[in-house]
């Protein structure tokens, strides 16, 4: 059967995930494309697959049938894809943090998220938390920024001004970015690059103050004078590709 009515109930719950808080509620979230679809799959968490019926779908996953307008009404993308797939939220742990940790204080573009969460895989970080004013994860322009990065992630959600002390009571080093009274990154030594917890900050106003004061360390890049700032991904690329480096 093919669904082809706006009123069908399934279908005014797909659209009404295109808002966090019917996500946050239903605790569920879209993907569209089929290179996002199969690495939801991979990652286990697909419910069902949204498609056109002239879409080839081997997937061992429940689906459902609609047509190309109904597929047009569900995606948030200009060029409207034939599949996308139903995900319930992934769920990570506090207890398993790793010793390689981003924090993120209000980031609010989704694409500069997405850009940060593909660099955190890239240079092997083992959990990226999201402050409480961060842009929210399933957004979908942070999902296709993301590349699919994000199901190859520990994320988690959480008051930075809560966590940092719990950080260091488990003698994690936390590195604030900042460039009075901080170091350039690439003079850290190997021993201060084996575990740390990295806050970068929102896109205007970087790190706040209150989390700027809880941590231990403050780190900047080296650049010429002329560039005031970075992009915060860029940063943030920077930032961990040293951290990861192995080479002084």
């Amino acid at each position: 059967m093919i669904i082809t009515s706006l009123d069908n109930e399934r279908i005014k719950k797909y659209r009404k995930l295109h808002e966090k808080k019917y996500r946050d509620r239903l605790n569920l979230f879209l993907v569209e494309g089929w290179h996002l679809v199969l690495e939801a799959y991979q990652a286990g968490i697909i419910e069902e697959v949204i498609l056109t019926e002239n879409v080839n779908c081997e997937l061992a996953v429940p689906k459902v049938y609609v047509t190309d307008e109904i597929i047009k009404k569900i995606t948030e993308v200009d060029t409207p894809v034939p599949i996308l797939a139903l995900c319930h939220k992934m769920t990570n742990s506090y207890q398993e943090m790793g010793k390689r940790i981003l924090m993120l204080d209000g980031i609010q573009d989704p694409g500069n998220l997405g850009t940060i969460l593909r660099s955190a895989k890239a240079f092997h970080v083992d959990t990226v938390v999201l402050g409480t004013k961060t842009v929210d994860l399933y957004n979908a322009k942070v999902l296709r920024a993301t590349q699919g990065m994000m199901f190859h992630l520990r994320v988690l959600e959480a008051d930075l001004i809560k966590l940092i002390p719990e950080l260091k009571q488990k003698q994690i080093p936390i590195y604030g970015t900042r460039v009075e009274g901080g170091e350039d990154v690439r003079n850290l030594e190997l021993t201060a690059k084996s575990q740390y917890a990295l806050v970068v900050g929102n896109e205007g106003n970087g790190v706040s103050e209150e989390v700027l004061s809880l941590c231990d360390h403050y780190l900047y890049i080296q650049m010429d004078k002329a560039v005031e700032s970075l992009n915060v991904a860029v940063a943030t690329s920077i930032l961990l590709y040293e951290l990861d480096r192995r080479e002084n």
